[in-house]
C-alpha cells in the first residue's frame, strides 16, 4: 500500500471488512504452543446459537478483545478460544415453534429425526452471532471455534459424568425441581425468574378430630392442599402448643393429617400453623423427610390435577382446580378469609410459564465436596474478582449451595450416559458396549439409556479445559490451561463461574502442567487468575436495556452508521469497573469524532512527510534524538507517561480509565498541542535537516500512540499506521506494544510546556472575547514574580521557546517583566488582563480595536443576556412549571441560567478592561 493514498475523510465501511479478511486470512489470531513465549488465554462465554449481538455482547467482547489484543502485543502468545453454546431448552423451543407452524409436534417426528432437524436448524442460523461478532473486530482464534455439543465436547461431558457417578457424586433420586410445565422439564434454581406478582392469602380452617377446634392455615396456593400430609407449628408457640400430636383433617378431602412440631415454622408468618404438603414445596420435602410424612403428588407433568386427588378434580388445569376448590371451601363453611397478598412468582426464564414445585426422578451432583476447594482459591486470592464485592455474592452462593438438579426432560442435548438393565439396574457408560461390559450381560439383553438430557450448563462448566481437548492429553491443555482472564456478567457468578472453578480444580488435579508434570498446586489447577464482572448496559434514562421497551439499538446498525471501532471505543469509555453503562446511540459520536481526529492529524503528518522528504522510506524504529525543542521533550515525556498509567490500567482492569488516558494523549495532548506546535517548524525557516527530524520524530510518536490505541480502535489504527510508512507485510496487530522509559518522563518539561500553553490559551480567550481580528498582531506584558520568573532568567531557551510559540500560536510579541519580591504588577492603561498559574499577562488594547465601539457592542450584548436572565429566573420561579415540567427540563433551564450569568461576568470583564 502506498503510504501517501491517505483518502480526506476515514470511512469505516470502506476500512473494516478488508482488515478483518485480511487478519484472519493471514492468520493473525491464531496460537501456538510457544515454549519462548508464556501465554495468556481467554476462553469466549459461549452465545447461544440461538442469539444475536446484544450491546451487553458488545461490551463483554469489546473488553476481553482489548485484553487479548494488548497481551498479543506485549509478547505473549495471546489465545481467545471462541465458541458457541448449543441451549438446550431455547433451541428446541425455536425448533418446536418452527415446526408449530407447520401444525407439527416434535413427537410426531419421533426422538432422532427432531434432533436432526434441530443439527439443520443450528446449521442454518447457529453461526449468526458468530458473523456478528466479527463485525465487531474480535480477534479470537477461529481454527480453535468450539461447540458445546461437538464431538470432543460431548466425549468430556460423558468422561466427567461417569467420573463423578463412579465416585458417588452424581446420584438419582427424587427431590422437588422447579419444573416447567410447557417445556415439561425440571429447570435449576438459575434458569427459574423470580418476579414480583400480586396473588391472595387464603385462610382455611381445619378440623381438629376430637374437639370443636380448628387449625387456621393460611396458604397462597390452595390447590396445593390436596396433596397435605400433615400441618406443623413451632414447639416454642405457646398458641399451638396444644395442638401437638394431635389428629386434624383435610378439608374436601377427609384425609386424616398429624399436627407435628418443628422449629422451622415461622410464627409471625400467617396464623404460625403451617400446613406441609412434601411433594410441591422444597422447604415442605425437606420437613416431610425430616418427620418421614408420605409425599403425594397430585399433579401431572403438565400441571394438570391426577388421580391422586378427589374425582372432581382430576384433569383439571392447577389454577382451574384453585378457583373451584376455592369455592367450595367457601360452601363447606372452611374458607375463613381472604387477602391481598403480595409475594415472589417463579417462572420459566425461556417461555414465562410459572413454575410448578414438582416432585420427580432426577439426576443430581453433590456440590458440596466440590465447592469447598474453590471458594478457598477465591478466600486466598488465587482467583481475583474484579470488582471485589462479587466475592461476598460467590461466598454466599458456594456456602449456602444445594446439590444440582442436572437432568432435563427435552431432547435436544447431551443424553445422559446412564444404561438400564430390565432386572433395573443402571451404570454409567461412554456407549451401550461399555454399558453390557459393566452390567455383566451379552448382546442378547435389552437395555436402554436414559432419555433425559443434560443441563446444558452440565458442558459449559468444562469449557476451559473441554475447549483445548480433555481428556485427551495435548500440548495445548499443557500450555493453555489454566487461562487467564474471564470477563464475564455477575448474572451467570454461580451457574457457571463458580462450577468452572470446580470442575477445573477437580479434573484438571494430577494432569501435567506446562513442564510435564502432574499439577498439585491449587494456582495450576484453577480455569482462570483473573474474573472481570462487566457492567449492564442500561438507556439514558438509567432503565435496563429490552425488546419490549424498544429502547436496545442493535449493534449492527450502530456500526453501520458509526463504525466498529466508534462503538467499541464508546462502550469501554463509558463503562467504569463495577457500574452500570448508560448508553444511547448518539454518545457514539464521541468515539466517530475521536476517530476522525486522528484520521486528520495522521493525514497532515502524513502531507507534510511528503513536502518534507518526498517519497523515500523512513525508518520509525526509534525517535530522532536531534534537533530536540521543549515541545519535542515534552510529548516524550508525555508518552511515556501514559504509556506507564495506561499498561497500569489495564493491568488493574481500568478499562475505561485506559479510554480516558488514550483520549486524553491523542486528542489533547498530541492533536491539540503537539501537532499545532510542530506545524510552525515545518512552515519556518529551519533548516531541511531540522524538519526531516521533526517531521519523523512526530511520525514515531503517533506510531506508538496507534499501537496503544490498537487494542480498543484495531481497524482505524491498522489502516492509519499502514500509511506511516512501508511495513514489508507487517501488521499492527502483532507489533510490539510500546514500553515506557521512565529516564524520558520529566515532570519540569511538562510543567514548563503547561505554562506555555496556558498563556496561548489565555491570549487566544482575549483575542476571542475583545473581537480582535486574527490578522492583528499583538503585544504581550508578562509579569513574573517567583520560581517561574527565576526559571525564565535562568533558561534563556526556555524563554526563547515560549516567545516563539506565542508568535507563532497567538501571533504576540511577549514582553516579560521580572518582579521582585513583594512587587506588585501595574496594568496598563485600556488593557486586557489574564492570571496564567499565578502569573499576570497583560494586553494592551490601544490601536487594535474602536475602544468605543466595542464597549457598545459589549454592553448591548450584556443587556441581551440579562433579558434572558430575567426570563429563565421568572420560569424557575413559577413553582407550577418547577413541579409538572420534567426533570431534566427543570435541570436544562437551571444551566441554562448559570451558563448566561457566567457568560455576563466574561462581558464585563472585557468591559472593564476597556474603560
Amino acid at each position: 500500500m502506498s503510504t501517501q493514498e491517505l483518502p480526506k475523510t476515514y470511512s469505516p465501511k470502506d476500512v473494516e471488512d478488508r482488515w478483518y479478511s485480511h487478519w484472519e486470512s493471514t492468520k493473525l489470531f491464531h496460537a501456538v504452543v510457544n515454549k519462548d513465549k508464556a501465554p495468556y488465554t481467554i476462553v469466549i462465554p459461549p452465545p447461544n446459537i440461538t442469539g444475536i449481538l446484544t450491546m451487553g455482547h458488545v461490551l463483554n467482547n469489546t473488553l476481553q478483545d482489548i485484553f487479548i489484543r494488548w497481551k498479543r502485543m506485549q509478547g505473549f502468545e495471546a489465545c481467545w478460544i471462541p465458541g458457541t453454546d448449543h441451549a438446550g431448552i431455547a433451541t428446541q423451543n425455536a425448533v418446536e415453534k418452527a415446526l408449530a407452524k407447520e401444525g407439527k409436534h416434535r413427537t410426531d417426528l419421533g426422538r432422532e429425526k427432531f434432533v436432526q432437524r434441530v443439527w439443520d436448524w443450528k446449521e442454518q442460523y447457529g453461526s449468526t452471532i458468530v458473523r456478528q461478532l466479527r463485525k465487531l473486530g474480535v480477534s479470537c482464534d477461529w481454527e480453535r471455534e468450539r461447540f458445546t455439543l461437538d464431538e470432543g465436547l460431548s466425549n468430556a461431558v460423558k468422561e466427567v459424568f461417569i467420573r463423578l457417578f463412579d465416585k458417588g457424586l452424581i446420584y438419582r433420586g427424587k427431590y422437588i425441581v422447579n419444573w416447567c410445565p410447557f417445556h415439561q422439564t425440571a429447570l435449576s434454581d438459575d434458569e427459574v425468574d423470580m418476579t414480583e406478582s400480586g396473588g391472595s392469602l387464603y385462610y382455611v380452617k381445619y378440623p381438629i378430630v376430637g374437639s370443636n377446634e380448628f387449625a387456621v392455615v393460611a396458604t397462597t396456593r390452595p390447590e396445593t392442599m390436596l396433596g397435605d400430609t400433615a400441618l406443623c407449628v413451632n414447639p416454642k408457640d405457646e398458641r399451638f402448643k396444644h395442638l401437638i400430636g394431635k389428629t386434624a383433617i383435610l378439608p374436601i378431602v377427609n384425609r386424616k393429617l398429624p399436627i407435628i412440631a418443628d422449629e422451622y415454622i415461622d410464627t409471625s408468618f400467617g396464623t404460625g400453623i403451617m400446613k406441609v404438603t412434601p411433594a410441591h414445596d422444597p422447604n415442605d420435602f425437606i420437613l416431610g423427610q425430616r418427620h418421614e410424612l408420605p409425599q403425594l403428588n397430585v399433579f401431572d407433568e403438565t400441571a394438570r390435577v391426577n388421580a391422586s386427588a378427589p374425582k372432581e378434580y382430576e384433569g383439571m388445569d392447577r389454577f382451574e382446580c384453585r378457583n373451584k376448590l376455592v369455592e367450595d371451601l367457601k360452601t363447606g363453611g372452611f374458607l375463613v378469609k381472604v387477602e391481598p397478598y403480595t409475594h415472589n412468582i417463579g417462572k420459566c426464564y425461556r417461555c414465562h410459564t410459572v413454575v410448578e414445585p414438582w416432585l420427580s426422578d432426577q439426576w443430581f451432583v453433590k456440590m458440596k465436596p466440590l465447592a469447598a476447594p474453590a471458594l478457598r482459591v477465591v478466600h486466598e486470592k488465587k482467583v481475583r474478582f474484579h470488582p471485589e464485592r462479587w466475592e461476598k455474592v460467590y461466598e454466599h452462593w458456594m456456602t449456602n449451595i444445594r446439590d444440582w438438579c442436572i437432568s432435563r426432560q427435552i431432547w435436544w442435548g447431551h443424553r445422559i450416559p446412564v444404561y438400564y438393565h430390565p432386572d433395573g439396574r443402571y451404570v454409567a457408560a461412554r456407549d451401550e458396549a461399555e454399558a453390557r461390559q459393566k452390567l455383566g450381560i451379552g448382546a442378547d439383553v435389552a437395555i436402554r439409556q436414559d432419555e433425559d438430557v443434560l443441563d446444558t450448563w452440565f458442558s459449559s462448566w468444562l469449557w476451559p479445559f473441554s475447549t483445548l481437548g480433555w481428556p485427551e492429553e495435548n500440548e495445548d491443555l499443557r500450555y493453555f490451561n489454566p487461562t487467564d482472564t474471564l470477563v464475564t456478567g455477575p448474572d451467570i457468578i454461580f451457574f457457571w463461574v463458580a462450577r468452572m472453578i470446580m470442575a477445573n480444580m477437580e479434573f484438571m488435579k494430577g494432569t501435567p502442567g506446562r513442564d510435564g508434570k502432574p499439577r498439585k498446586k491449587e494456582e495450576d489447577v484453577i480455569p482462570f487468575k483473573d474474573v472481570y464482572f462487566t457492567s449492564i448496559i442500561r438507556d439514558a434514562q438509567g432503565r435496563k436495556m429490552s425488546k419490549s421497551l424498544g429502547n436496545s439499538p442493535d449493534p449492527l446498525d450502530v456500526i453501520a452508521e458509526y463504525g466498529a471501532d466508534a462503538l467499541r471505543f464508546t462502550i469501554a469509555y463509558l463503562a467504569p469497573l463495577g457500574q452500570d453503562v448508560l448508553f444511547s446511540t448518539e454518545k457514539c459520536e464521541l468515539g466517530r469524532n475521536f476517530a476522525n481526529k486522528i484520521w486528520n492529524a495522521g493525514r497532515f503528518l502524513l502531507m507534510n512527510k511528503k513536502e518534507i522528504l518526498g517519497d523515500a522510506p523512513i525508518r520509525l524504529d526509534e525517535p530522532p534524538k536531534q534537533h530536540l525543542d521543549l515541545a519535542d521533550r515534552w510529548i516524550l515525556s508525555r508518552l511515556h507517561q501514559t504509556i506507564n498509567t495506561l499498561n497500569q490500567s489495564l493491568t488493574d482492569f481500568r478499562v475505561n480509565d485506559a479510554t480516558k488516558i488514550l483520549y486524553d494523549f491523542l486528542w489533547h495532548d498530541f492533536c491539540d498541542w503537539y501537532v499545532e506546535l510542530v506545524k510552525t517548524r515545518f512552515y519556518g525557516d529551519e533548516p531541511l535537516e531540522v524538519k526531516e527530524a521533526v517531521i519523523t520524530r512526530a511520525l514515531w510518536v503517533f506510531d506508538q500512540a496507534l499501537r496503544m490505541l490498537h487494542p480498543a480502535m484495531p481497524f482505524v489504527t491498522e489502516e492509519l499506521w499502514q500509511h506511516l510508512t512501508d511495513r514489508n507485510g507487517q501488521s499492527i496487530v502483532r507489533a510490539p506494544f510500546p514500553k515506557a522509559d521512565m529516564h524520558l518522563i520529566n515532570a519540569t518539561v511538562e510543567e514548563e510546556l503547561d505554562f506555555v500553553m496556558k498563556v496561548i490559551e489565555a491570549v487566544r480567550n482575549i483575542r476571542g472575547e475583545l473581537n480582535v481580528a486574527p490578522s492583528k498582531s499583538i503585544n504581550v506584558i508578562l509579569a513574573l514574580h517567583g520560581d517561574i520568573a527565576a526559571q525564565y532568567e535562568n533558561d534563556p531557551e526556555y524563554l526563547k521557546a515560549m516567545m516563539n510559540y506565542l508568535e507563532r500560536l497567538a501571533k504576540a510579541k511577549t514582553q516579560p517583566t521580572w518582579l521582585k519580591p513583594g512587587e506588585r504588577p501595574v496594568q496598563p492603561k485600556q488593557s486586557a488582563s489574564a492570571v496564567v498559574n499565578g502569573q499576570q499577562l497583560y494586553v494592551p488594547l490601544e490601536g487594535l480595536i474602536d475602544l468605543a465601539a466595542e464597549r457598545a457592542r459589549l454592553q448591548k450584548e450584556i443587556d441581551r443576556i440579562n433579558k434572558l436572565i430575567e426570563g429563565t429566573k421568572r420560569k424557575l420561579e413559577n413553582e407550577s412549571f418547577v413541579a409538572k415540567a420534567p426533570k431534566e427540563v427543570v435541570e436544562t433551564e437551571r444551566a441554562k441560567l448559570k451558563g448566561f450569568g457566567d457568560t455576563v461576568e466574561k462581558l464585563e470583564r472585557s468591559r472593564k478592561a476597556l474603560e
